[in-house]
């Protein structure tokens, strides 16, 4: 068995990097946001969308915190992803154990060196929602599944960047949606993703914390191909539910 898996930080994942390739999102309609807010946030938006249009292929390390409702002690790791448009992905656990993901459009292979399995299946099928697949292929804007407004509270980054923060639109009907929301942050300057929460209607939170980004490295199809050993288990993966 797959032990190390975590399906909520896996999902998680998908939405890190897609957010990271297709960052096009619209302001809702909040009553209660004042008009410099929503100013900044318009801001942030189009410097997030220029600066990711121009991204043909993307890396970075990564950090990653998951706290799960019920367990005082937060999971940490870390590691490395590449993406490539349109729908490739690689994602590379590091530390504390060794973890590969791989995404081709709606193919998926999760491999556990450790356990000699790799697990395959369909992302329509793994996923308890529909937008990580969109918004990893592209195949909608982002205002059709997301609205944007500022983030109550502190609401700032570095440098005094406005947070994001992203909540999905209920098309999807309520029973089959976990994220309830998605904090953003960007880095000063260049308006890479800095930092990016996930909130599940569960209470668990997973973020994540980019470094050393590159972009536009010329990344080939090649280098987002799992490559087993012969001994490896392939195992299929279970359809946790069907998108609406």
């Amino acid at each position: 068995m797959m032990k190390k898996l975590n399906w909520t930080c896996f999902v998680g994942g998908l939405l890190v990097c897609a957010w990271s390739l297709f960052p096009l999102l619209t302001l809702a309609a909040g009553e209660e946001t004042d008009e410099k807010a929503v100013k900044e946030v318009r801001e942030v938006v189009k410097q997030l969308q220029a600066r990711y249009e121009k991204t043909k292929d993307l890396q970075a390390d990564f950090t990653q915190k998951t706290t799960i409702e019920g367990f005082e002690r937060a999971i940490t790791s870390s590691g490395k992803v590449y993406i490539k448009k349109p729908g490739r992905l690689r994602w590379n656990y590091l530390d504390p154990s060794v973890e590969d993901i791989y995404v081709n459009r709606d193919d998926v292979k999760v491999y556990v060196p450790e356990h000699k399995q790799v697990l395959v299946g369909k992302l329509t099928q793994m996923a308890a929602s529909k937008a990580p697949l969109e918004l990893l292929l592209g195949a909608a804007k982002l205002d059709e599944s997301f609205d944007i407004e500022p983030t109550p509270g502190k609401g700032r980054g570095v440098g005094g960047i406005r947070l994001l923060t992203l909540l999905p639109k209920s098309r999807e009907g309520d029973a089959g949606r976990s994220l309830q929301r998605i904090v953003l942050e960007v880095f000063p300057k260049t308006y890479f993703i800095r930092t990016i929460s996930l909130y599940e209607v569960s209470g668990n939170v997973a973020s994540f914390e980019f470094s050393s980004l590159q972009s536009n490295m010329g990344l080939g199809d090649a280098f987002f191909d799992l490559k087993l050993p012969t001994d490896v288990e392939v195992v299929k993966a279970p359809v946790l539910s069907a998108p609406q």
